[in-house]
């Protein structure tokens, strides 16, 4: 089946414009310069109260899992099903497409499947907490699904970012019942496959000229600390070859870093993102430098490999200056392929829509990595404008995102 032709492409645009301008307003963000939604928050609780009125709207059940992500359904609980959505939640200093524009890219899926008699078994999630922005934890809601967090980390180690309190007491205080976490498994029961819609967050398809990227891996990737410890003298008084200066192990660390992921090449990053120096001021030498490493790729063995090779070299080059290095790896999680049947799927379909696309890898990690433990999974990108991501500016076509529906909408009946 291809619904190349039967679908109004402009109506499914106005709407999914209409929805993501509506997030936008003050009711849905707890700042007046950028999209600021996250866990537990009054304006969180109001985002998933408008998409369980537009999906009731068309005949679904709204249910969130116990510790709040939502779940609405077409079919009776576990029958069999296509799974879509994204996360509603946002980075800090978020704009209006992260995330949002998945979760209403799936509703507009829904409304189609309604509207043209289509009769396919769908069920819409919007995980809790993908962006880490109340807890510091990237993934946390798919993560709960898929049972990768512990007792110990939701009632201590989770601890919310503006007061400190455990993740438990927050869910706890709004209403959930974090002492059934196990039970947020059964989320995906039923599920036959699932298919995520993101902006790219990067600029390959606007700079290929491409509107639809089908995802065929999602990187893993190694978050890491790097603490170097110097002395601390006077900038002006120190000679400079009486200096233990930590940041220069920082600017070499760099450097390297830089050269290890060129060389490793397989779509390998790497990026020292945070930078803690003390004590900060600058007519002092630091005493003590902390920086972050974040390094991924589609392929394990390369990115854990510069992983193992920067902190080692850190070491070295501390020691070399007669400093101390210590690495420290924060998280780790694998690289994630697709499903071949799901991504052949969305290529035929994309070829029937006569749209151009591009099979790519996704750098940026995705509540999809969890969902794959358990469910056949895909990924549908579609432009944003100069790879604008995590920020205000994030841009994105909703005319993008409305042949995106199209295409999902084409495989996943062609997968019944």
């Amino acid at each position: 089946m291809t619904t190349a032709g039967v679908i109004d492409r402009e109506h499914s645009a106005a709407r999914i414009e209409r929805d993501i301008e509506h997030l936008a307003t003050a009711a849905f963000t707890r700042s007046s310069e950028a999209i600021r939604r996250y866990a537990y928050t009054p304006e969180y609780r109001r985002t998933l109260d408008y998409f369980k009125g537009e999906l009731e709207r068309i005949g679904f059940t709204v249910s969130e899992d116990p510790v709040g992500t939502l779940v609405a359904r077409n079919r009776p609980a576990a029958e069999p099903a296509f799974g879509i959505g994204s996360h509603c939640d946002s980075n800090r200093n978020g704009g209006k497409y992260d995330g949002t524009m998945g979760v209403v890219t799936a509703l507009e899926v829904c409304r189609l499947n309604a509207e043209h008699g289509l009769g396919l078994p769908l069920q819409l999630i919007s995980f809790l907490e993908e962006e880490g922005s109340g807890f510091g934890q990237m993934l946390l809601g798919s993560r709960i699904v898929a049972q990768r967090v512990t007792d110990e980390d939701l009632r201590e180690r989770f601890r919310a970012i503006d007061d400190g309190r455990s993740f438990w007491e927050h869910a706890e205080c709004a209403g959930y019942e974090p002492a059934r976490w196990r039970e947020c498994g059964s989320v995906l029961d039923g599920l036959t496959g699932w298919i995520e819609m993101h902006i790219e967050q990067a600029r390959v398809l606007q700079d290929t000229g491409n509107r639809i990227g089908i995802v065929n891996a999602i990187a893993g990737y190694v978050h890491a600390d790097v603490v170097v410890l110097g002395r601390g003298d006077h900038a002006g008084a120190t000679p400079m070859d009486l200096r233990l200066d930590p940041a220069l192990v920082l600017a070499e660390t760099a450097i390297e870093l830089e050269r290890l992921a060129r060389d490793a090449g397989q779509g390998t990053v790497g990026t020292i993102g945070e930078i803690d120096i003390e004590p900060g001021l600058i007519n002092a030498i630091a005493s003590r430098v902390r920086f972050s490493l974040d390094i991924r790729g589609p392929v394990d063995a390369a990115y854990r490999g510069i992983a193992r090779e920067i902190g080692a070299f850190a070491v070295r080059s501390a020691e070399a200056r007669d400093m101390r290095a210590e690495y420290t790896e924060r998280q780790a999680l694998a690289a994630t392929p697709m499903d071949k049947r799901i991504v052949g799927a969305l290529e035929q379909a994309a070829v029937a829509a006569g749209e151009p696309y591009r099979q790519m890898h996704s750098g940026a990690a995705h509540d999809t990595m969890c969902v794959a433990d358990r469910i056949p999974t895909a990924m549908v990108f579609v432009p944003c404008k100069d790879g604008i991501s995590h920020h205000p500016a994030e841009n994105a076509d909703s005319a993008d995102a409305a042949l995106a529906a199209e295409i999902i909408l084409t495989a996943i009946a062609s997968l019944q």
